[in-house]
């Protein structure tokens, strides 16, 4: 009994193969080809929830690799497809198995359930069914959090899951709060740190501090505007400090929490003054050209191109328009609110934020897109040009700008036009 066994996890070939014809309303016109062959969506279907009521019977596996590879692969098929009739049966008992893993797993396996956690609520959707699963999975998750002698990968992965699930389903205010302060306990230790003795507990911390404080402000995006304000009067002044952390990760974090708290301000006070802006400015210009040679390349460039937009919000009240294709549709992310609730589902979906926008009603409600727009397989067809028109489009397109930098990079090109 407790020899692992050979898990063939759920891919995301499977996921291409079986959703292709389940979800062919909501599929991108780009995924269809242009004479493949009838699928039989039942068959696929069930062939899809045999597989997956597999994984959940593995769940409670003796063996601690195959729990977590069953987890795992729950987790693939949960963002790569709607799978809401087949979850509301056996909420119940997926819910029992996340309860269990949380509790007796070791980190990686816990990091997995509490992952499996967020997407669960993430498929139902903000319902009575998504309120059980967080009555019975929030004082776990809590327990986690707060717990010193947990491993920091469980603890962050359980402190990221308490935010989304509380986000998802919670109706009752004293609940958002209490989540709230369990949140804030732990990152307001980052506040800390520089008058702590032992830096290197801080150090080690500091992935706990960065999930915990992106969850909070994930909350207080839903938070009442009075509620907005008094956290407001509580953080503003302590976040600067935490742009002087040694993580960039963590900069970043402060950054945008500063731009998010700042545009929730100026919402509710349109003459909304703060006292060391002149400081504050200072250090994000700072941020904004960091040149410092002992820092990586990478973490340099995404340190300033982050905090170029925070300091424009900070100083200027602007966004940065960004545009988010999905299938037929678009939609345009123009706050910072709406920024943060958008990276925070697409760390949980992964490549599966594309599909569950086009077809997941809970995150069209949060993103304000409407219904589901339904497209028949013919319709699609006839938005898809062919193979061989794209190809002389795209052979067009790669002739004009060979051409266009030829002649920049061809000084010769410029010698008549000074003789």
């Amino acid at each position: 009994g407790g020899q692992p066994r050979n898990v063939q996890p759920f891919s995301d070939e499977d996921a291409s193969i079986e959703t292709m014809s389940h979800c062919s309303g909501f599929s991108d016109p780009a995924s269809f080809t242009e004479d493949g062959p009838e699928v039989d969506e039942e068959a696929t279907q069930e062939d899809l929830e045999y597989k997956l009521k597999g994984f959940i019977d593995l769940t409670l596996d003796k063996s601690a690799k195959t729990r977590q590879a069953a987890l795992e692969s729950l987790k693939n098929a949960f963002s790569s497809k709607i799978l809401y009739e087949f979850i509301m049966e056996r909420r119940m008992t997926l819910t029992d198995s996340i309860e269990r893993c949380v509790k007796k797993g070791k980190s990686d396996e816990q990091c997995a359930a509490a992952g499996l956690a967020c997407l669960l609520c993430v498929q139902l959707g903000s319902g009575i069914e998504s309120e059980e699963i967080f009555k019975t999975l929030g004082p776990v998750l809590k327990k986690i959090v707060c717990d010193g002698a947990a491993s920091i990968q469980a603890r962050q992965a359980c402190a990221t899951c308490l935010g989304i699930c509380c986000f998802i389903v919670t109706d009752d205010i004293t609940e958002l709060y209490s989540t709230m302060e369990c949140l804030e306990n732990i990152f307001t230790k980052a506040y800390q740190k520089d008058r702590d003795t032992n830096g290197v507990s801080s150090t080690h911390n500091t992935v706990l501090h960065i999930s915990a404080l992106l969850a909070w402000t994930l909350l207080l995006t839903i938070c009442p505007m009075n509620e907005v304000k008094k956290k407001i009067e509580m953080h503003l002044h302590k976040l600067p400090s935490l742009l002087s952390c040694d993580d960039v990760n963590m900069r970043i974090a402060a950054g945008e929490t500063l731009a998010l708290l700042f545009e929730l301000a100026r919402e509710t006070d349109a003459d909304f003054f703060y006292e060391d802006m002149e400081l504050l400015t200072e250090k994000l210009r700072a941020l904004a050209t960091d040149g410092n040679k002992h820092r990586a390349k990478v973490d340099k460039r995404k340190q300033r191109s982050v905090f170029r937009d925070v300091l424009r919000a900070v100083e200027e009240r602007d966004f940065p328009t960004e545009t988010v294709k999905f299938g037929p549709e678009r939609m345009y992310i123009d706050c910072w609110v709406k920024k943060q609730t958008y990276d925070t589902f697409k760390e949980i979906l992964g490549s599966g934020m594309q599909y569950h926008l086009q077809s997941n009603d809970f995150l069209r409600n949060v993103f304000e897109l409407g219904p589901p727009v339904m497209l028949d397989a013919a319709t699609l067809k006839t938005m898809k040009i062919s193979r061989f028109e794209r190809h002389l489009y795209n052979s067009a397109a790669f002739k004009a700008r060979t051409k266009a930098r030829s002649k920049c990079r061809d000084k010769r090109a410029d010698v008549g036009e000074f003789f």
